[in-house]
């Protein structure tokens, strides 16, 4: 009898990547000249990244340059959660946070898409915040990689222990 294979999906950052990426953000902004003098800085207090401009538009730009170090890193955006720019004083500001692990309803919208679409005899169980996907086909859990990595969903996807 055939034993069955698995691998698990998750949804992981590396946060020495993100350290690098905010301190390689900060040296640009406080070099380039387009940030001189209008109060732009990017600073990392526990979980949350926290951008400050005296504008709106130079506090997106900052924002932009963390983005641009995070893909250069290798880190998905859809890692990236920012919020909106808001004024607070006299500056505005901007705050974002690093997402992991997979949100129940993502998970779910996960599992019923590799139910819809995936191969059969392939179970999908949810196991805290990733996902156990097994079948006693490997062909079958290589279709089922295709199609997550085809898949547009708003987490950012790893597969690993495949076994």
């Amino acid at each position: 009898m055939a034993s069955e294979s698995s691998f698990d999906v998750v949804s992981k950052v590396d946060k020495q990547e993100v350290s690098n990426a905010l301190n390689q953000a900060s040296k640009e902004v406080a070099q380039r000249y387009d940030f001189r003098g209008v109060g732009a800085d990017i600073d990392f207090s526990g979980e949350k990244i926290l951008i400050k401009a005296n504008s709106e538009e130079r506090a997106l730009a900052v924002l932009d340059v963390f983005q641009s170090k995070l893909v250069k890193r290798g880190i998905s955006l859809k890692s990236l959660d920012s919020g909106e720019p808001y004024a607070s004083g006299k500056e505005y500001r901007i705050e974002s946070s690093i997402k992991e692990g997979i949100a129940q309803d993502q998970a779910k919208k996960i599992t019923k898409l590799i139910r819809d679409e995936g191969p059969k005899g392939v179970k999908a169980v949810i196991q805290g915040d990733e996902l156990r996907v097994s079948s006693k086909s490997r062909d079958d859990l290589q279709e089922v990689i295709a199609l997550l990595k085809g898949a547009d969903l708003e987490v950012d996807l790893q597969f690993v222990n495949y076994r």
